[in-house]
């Protein structure tokens, strides 16, 4: 079976250490996207995506890969549901670069083809939330990042 992929990238005005904190640390992460990233981001270690309303409801959770801060940080992604099986478990690789004064983020997330519906949530998905990364790093304010869904 194809496994399908999608593959976003971004130049940010900011350093890689200040992206790479903007996409692990939970009081940067509520800001933009309404979810703190939870781990010590240790290979092996387990992850969660957890809103920031009263519940901390998990919508996704995965392990810690590889992680080389501030440059790379790749993660198997699910469903709780899907917990157990890993067969449905996506990846997602972070690559950061320093280009010039700027960072450039490339996101790769691969191994959809076993959830078409998981695929076309994140293709609306990460364009959004790295975007709203973006303006906040930039700017001192993210976007309104599920505006006019």
């Amino acid at each position: 079976m194809d496994r399908a992929t999608f593959v976003y990238v971004t130049y940010i005005a900011a350093k890689p250490e200040a992206v790479w904190k903007g996409l692990l640390d939970g009081a940067f992460t509520r800001q933009y996207w309404a979810h703190e990233n939870v781990s010590d981001w240790k290979p092996g270690s387990p992850w969660e995506h957890r809103r920031t309303d009263a519940a901390g409801t998990v919508d996704i959770l995965g392990e810690v890969l590889e992680a080389e801060p501030p440059r790379r940080l790749v993660l198997t992604w699910a469903y709780p549901k899907d917990k157990g099986r890993r067969d449905r478990h996506s990846r997602v690789t972070f690559e950061i670069e320093k280009v010039a004064d700027m960072a450039r983020l490339t996101v790769t997330h691969a191994d959809l083809a076993s959830d078409p519906d998981m695929h076309r949530k994140i293709s609306e998905g990460w364009p959004r939330v790295l975007s709203s990364l973006k303006s906040l790093l930039e700017t001192g304010r993210p976007l309104d990042t599920w505006a006019g869904r």
